[in-house]
């Protein structure tokens, strides 16, 4: 990959998007993860305003720390770059007690989980309509297309996706390229939404790099049986999410009425 022109590209794309919806830049929740990282940093490399926003929700204090450097970071070589600290956890915790308790324990946690992205989503959309900022999203190409690891309508629910196609690992090459805080390369890549150390691995049983190969095998037509031992498991994993979450990939189903109907 031709990794700064691809930086100037999507940040050139960023600009022109923007200028010509009459917006005055962008907003973004910032996680501590790489993705919000580097796509926080192209939406300041555009010279717009860009409002970084640090949501936690019963957050680990490794996340909210690698956040807030990151901010820090980006306010020290942009100065278009603002933030705000909104506390989500009473809000979340108020929705909770207000909830009827239900007996499916596991798919009320699952529900609560997405509840969170949920509520991120809301509060960036209050800032944008309030600044006239269009709310950028952060997913990548093997998340949205691959194997749709996202909240919908919570994380999904953006303006515009500046680096939604891009691999995993090129969007590590770009946050290199770009500077990113070392501790947010290093971080084990995480959703952060279960107030616990569970990493995306852990969820997914299988990491980015093994989950961009069988992507990639999968346009190229293969089938599990093409495959044995550990790639077989992960060609099997990826078949199995991608087809679970086609619902987020593809358009909202429209009941289309009959003309001689009407």
């Amino acid at each position: 990959m031709q990794t700064e022109k691809v930086i100037d590209y999507i940040v050139n794309w960023l600009k022109n998007y923007a200028v010509n919806a009459k917006m005055d830049g962008f907003v973004i929740g910032i996680s501590g993860g790489i993705d919000s990282a580097v796509t926080s940093a192209l939406c300041a490399k555009t010279g717009l305003e860009l409002l970084c926003v640090e949501m936690p929700i019963h957050q680990a204090p490794s996340q909210v720390s690698r956040a807030l450097n990151h901010i820090t970071w980006l306010k020290e070589n942009f100065p278009s770059v603002k933030k705000i600290e909104v506390n989500l956890t009473p809000v979340f915790d108020s929705l909770i007690a207000t909830l009827p308790k239900v007996e499916n324990e596991e798919a009320r946690f699952m529900s609560l989980a997405n509840t969170r992205a949920r509520l991120r989503m809301t509060t960036l959309y209050y800032f944008a309509a309030l600044n006239k900022y269009l709310v950028a999203g952060t997913g990548n190409k093997v998340e949205d297309f691959g194997v749709g690891f996202y909240t919908k309508y919570g994380d999904g629910g953006v303006d515009l996706s500046p680096i939604a196609d891009l691999m995993k690992s090129e969007v590590y090459q770009i946050a290199k390229h770009l500077g990113i805080n070392k501790e947010i390369i290093e971080a084990a890549p995480t959703d952060g939404l279960w107030g616990d150390d569970r990493t995306d691995e852990d969820q997914l049983g299988a990491s980015y790099d093994e989950l961009e190969w069988a992507m990639k095998m999968k346009e190229k037509g293969k089938n599990s049986s093409d495959f044995n031992d550990r790639q077989k498991v992960v060609f099997d994993i990826y078949s199995r999410l991608n087809r679970a979450n086609q619902h987020k990939m593809i358009a909202i189903p429209v009941c289309e009425i009959p003309k001689e109907l009407k």
